[in-house]
């Protein structure tokens, strides 16, 4: 669906941030759209699926994608994020590679630039220096150098701090004229086309990652069994989900010391999926054990992979 009455000029398309986990392709998502989409978490690997957020401006609608961060992957719910992340890449019309400040650039980065070019050779690449808030200015100036030089040709190097909102809409004015022009593709009051439970599913995944370390966050996945208005209270939704683990030892983990950390989660997840359906909300977490779920065909595919 297009929407028309657009002014003459104007440019509508698709945008990919790509780059190794923990780059802060989903903070910058979140920055450019203006509201959280995405989730964010310390740990990296942390965006499961393609998030499109919509960036709203007079002479452009930017759809701004959110992918999994391409690794080599040690799983079958590995190897099918980088499956999303190659097919997102084929489909938008400009990709930004996301390289933070303060790191140096590696094979990693080398390795997941090529990828970019063999399954979209002639899609134009930004460099993005994410994270200038962690580095100096020094150290900035290294990186742009180095991620200039790697892009080679014609590709522009932005430097942006999403946290601070340093330097957003200098990325917005690089990334426009790459768009094609276009009439609008989403009404003016979208931010996002993720379906709502989807969102509260994420929502309870980034309550339950916070805090966590090594492997757990990867073996938490949340699934959403039903959203209903309750029948005795008005104006209250009910909501009721799961949350999995791979193994009997990280339920005991999430449970915490006399279900602490499981109360923690719900008050947590409760605040953000209340200011997300706008509704009191009544949230309701259960812990499961689905044993080795990520590379299990089967779970992945009840779980949406």
């Amino acid at each position: 669906m297009t929407f028309t009455n657009t002014p003459e000029g104007f440019r509508s398309g698709f945008v990919s941030f790509v780059g190794r986990p923990n780059t802060g392709k989903s903070t910058l998502t979140n920055a450019l759209v203006g509201e959280k989409i995405a989730i964010t978490a310390d740990q990296p690997e942390t965006t499961r699926h393609p998030i499109r957020g919509i960036v709203h401006r007079d002479n452009a609608q930017i759809i701004v994608v959110d992918t999994p961060g391409l690794h080599r992957p040690r799983t079958l719910l590995g190897e099918r994020l980088n499956e999303q992340v190659r097919e997102t890449y084929a489909d938008v019309d400009v990709i930004g590679l996301t390289i933070p400040a303060d790191e140096k650039i590696g094979p990693g980065d080398r390795w997941i630039l090529e990828a970019v070019r063999n399954v979209a050779p002639k899609t134009p690449i930004v460099g993005i220096v994410t994270k200038l808030d962690k580095a100096s200015k020094d150290q900035v100036g290294a990186q742009l150098l180095a991620l200039h030089e790697l892009l080679g040709g014609e590709s522009e190097v932005v430097p942006v701090s999403a946290v601070n909102g340093v330097q957003t809409d200098v990325l917005l004015d690089v990334i426009t004229p790459l768009l094609p022009e276009g009439p609008k593709l989403y009404p003016d009051d979208h931010i996002t086309d993720e379906a709502t439970v989807t969102r509260i599913s994420e929502v309870i995944r980034e309550a339950a990652l916070a805090g966590l370390k090594d492997e757990l966050p990867h073996s938490v996945a949340v699934e959403v069994d039903e959203i209903i208005p309750d029948a005795d209270r008005e104006g209250v939704m009910n909501v009721h989900a799961v949350i999995y683990v791979e193994r009997p030892g990280q339920k005991t983990i999430l449970l915490g010391r006399n279900g602490r950390r499981l109360a923690r989660i719900t008050q947590t997840a409760r605040q953000e999926i209340i200011r997300l359906l706008d509704s009191n909300v009544y949230l309701d977490l259960r812990l499961k054990v689905l044993k080795n779920w990520q590379s299990d065909p089967k779970s992945l595919g009840r779980l949406g992979f």
